[in-house]
């Protein structure tokens, strides 16, 4: 009979728990905005203390292996650019659009040194050019080769992640850089980089908050919460720029004036996934798989989740 109390008052226990007694595991990159920006304010612990939730910050340098994190089961919840959602779901990788950042069009470009001959796209014909596979790089690319008439098949593509990429850039052996702030935005200041191409008249190119799908069907209220987490840092972010470059410099390692000129060129935010955000994410998966970049066709609308804010 006593077992049988103790197991009455552990089912009563955990009943009395809140619904998200766990830890989620959130994914961030290096110098990634509102997440680096969150993680050191440690507002999201606060917030979602009263839930019974710890919090687990995992640091990657770059979107796609957030994803094979996510997939792997290792994640709950991350941030990246716009193409590696379309190569995970190519993959087979499971995961739902959350939430969408404010589509950015001049801090991320194709650039090259100040005394390059290369002054427009079409000039980057059977050129080195490096980025990094599967990120909003490889889009960018992909899109202003497009425009000019062109194919990856045009260019040699150079994979190479931003510190090798850099290196690359310094000493020559590539002809031009792909590449999103803040390490744009360092190689201008350090070389005078200039900007062959931005997004201007191309995609636009959301960046996406993403979580697992068994995340979002366990604790849709959580996955909302931290969406409005996200937001109103986004709403604080924009409104004390100068507060966020004094905080974010010395965590992400570059000059003030780095970040500051990173930061004049975004705004920072997150909104709901809507019609059109879906729209213009499934122009970019069709652009993949019509340039042979994915192996099949993916459909974004079946992966997506409306986040119902107040």
């Amino acid at each position: 009979m006593k077992k049988i109390w103790l197991v009455l008052l552990a089912l009563l226990l955990a009943a009395a728990l809140p619904a998200w007694a766990d830890t989620v595991r959130i994914g961030f990159q290096k110098g990634g905005g509102l997440m680096a920006l969150l993680k050191r304010q440690g507002a999201v612990e606060k917030a979602l203390a009263a839930r019974g939730t710890t919090v687990k910050w995992v640091e990657f340098p770059a979107g796609p292996q957030i994803l094979e994190a996510l997939n792997a089961g290792s994640l709950d919840f991350g941030t990246t650019g716009a193409p590696p959602p379309i190569f995970a779901q190519a993959a087979g990788i499971d995961l739902v659009y959350v939430g969408a950042e404010p589509a950015p069009v001049a801090s991320e470009a194709i650039i090259v040194k100040p005394g390059s001959p290369i002054r427009t796209v079409a000039q980057l014909k059977g050129k080195r050019v490096a980025f990094v596979k599967g990120s909003g790089s490889h889009l960018l690319l992909v899109a202003a080769l497009n425009r000019a008439g062109m194919t990856l098949h045009d260019v040699q593509p150079i994979y190479l992640g931003p510190s090798e990429a850099r290196a690359a850039f310094d000493g020559g052996s590539i002809d031009a850089w792909v590449v999103w702030d803040p390490y744009m935005a360092a190689a201008q200041k350090a070389y005078q980089a200039r900007v062959v191409a931005d997004y201007t008249g191309l995609l636009q190119a959301n960046g996406f908050y993403l979580a697992s799908r068994a995340f979002v069907k366990r604790d849709p209220q959580g996955v909302a919460a931290l969406l409005e987490q996200i937001a109103q840092a986004g709403q604080w972010a924009n409104a004390h720029q100068k507060e966020m470059v004094a905080m974010m410099a010395p965590q992400v390692g570059v000059p003030p004036d780095v970040i500051a000129t990173w930061l004049g060129r975004q705004k920072a935010g997150v909104m709901p996934i809507d019609a059109a955000i879906i729209a213009n994410q499934q122009k970019i998966a069709d652009l993949f798989y019509k340039e042979k970049l994915i192996p099949r066709p993916v459909t974004v609308a079946g992966s997506t989740w409306t986040w119902p804010r107040k």
